[in-house]
C-alpha cells in the first residue's frame, strides 16, 4: 500500500502536459503569493513571480526584497546610526565612538560623506511619517554635527560626544511610541 503511494505520488509529476512536454508538479506559491517558476536560480523574470510583483531570490530560499515594516525600517536606521555614532569603546576608557569619528578624520571629504548618510536618515524618518517638528529637530542635530564636525581635531572631538545620529533615533522613537498601532 506504502509502494503503490509513493508510485503514483511520483508518476503526478511525471504525466505528459498538453503541450507535449512534461508537468512541474504542484505549484509552488512563496510568501507574497506569487508562483515560483523553477527556470533559473532567480525564477522566470517574465512571469508572476519576476520583476512586476516585486524580487524575490528563489536561490536563498523565501527571501524577499520587497518592502519593509515599520519596525524593519526603525531596527535599520537604528543599527545604523549605532554604528556611526558608538559601535566602538576606546581601549582602557568608557568612550564609545563609532565611523562618524573615524571618517571624520578625512579633511572635509569624511565629514560630508557622514553628513549625506545622516541626511538620508532623516529622509527615511520622513519616509516613516515623522511630522516636520520632528524632521526639523533632527535635521538641526545633523546640520550642528556637520558645521562643527568640519573643525579639524576639535570637530571630531565633538563628533564623538555629540552623537547626532542616536539623538536622532531617540527623537524618531519618542514620537514613534506616541502613535498608535497600526496592526
Amino acid at each position: 500500500m506504502t509502494e503503490t503511494f509513493f508510485t503514483r505520488a511520483n508518476t503526478a509529476n511525471t504525466h505528459a502536459a498538453p503541450g507535449g512536454g512534461h508537468s512541474r508538479g504542484p505549484k509552488i506559491i512563496d510568501q507574497d503569493g506569487n508562483e515560483v517558476h523553477p527556470g533559473g536560480p532567480f525564477g522566470d523574470f517574465g512571469g508572476s513571480a519576476g520583476f512586476q510583483n516585486g524580487f524575490t531570490a528563489h536561490a536563498f530560499g523565501n527571501v524577499s526584497f520587497g518592502p519593509l515594516s515599520r519596525e524593519q525600517r526603525f531596527a535599520r536606521l537604528e543599527a545604523l546610526a549605532r554604528l556611526l555614532d558608538v559601535a566602538f569603546i576606546l581601549p582602557g576608557t568608557k568612550v564609545r565612538y563609532g565611523i562618524d569619528g573615524l571618517i571624520g578624520l578625512i579633511p572635509v571629504v569624511g565629514d560630508l560623506l557622514t553628513t549625506a548618510i545622516s541626511l538620508w536618515m532623516v529622509r527615511e524618518a520622513r519616509a516613516l511619517g515623522a511630522p516636520a517638528h520632528v524632521v526639523a529637530r533632527m535635521l538641526g542635530n545633523v546640520a550642528l554635527d556637520g558645521v562643527v564636525g568640519l573643525v579639524p581635531f576639535a570637530g571630531d572631538a565633538f563628533d564623538v560626544m555629540f552623537r547626532a545620529n542616536m539623538r536622532n533615533m531617540r527623537i524618531l522613537r519618542r514620537w514613534m511610541d506616541k502613535q498608535p498601532r497600526m496592526d
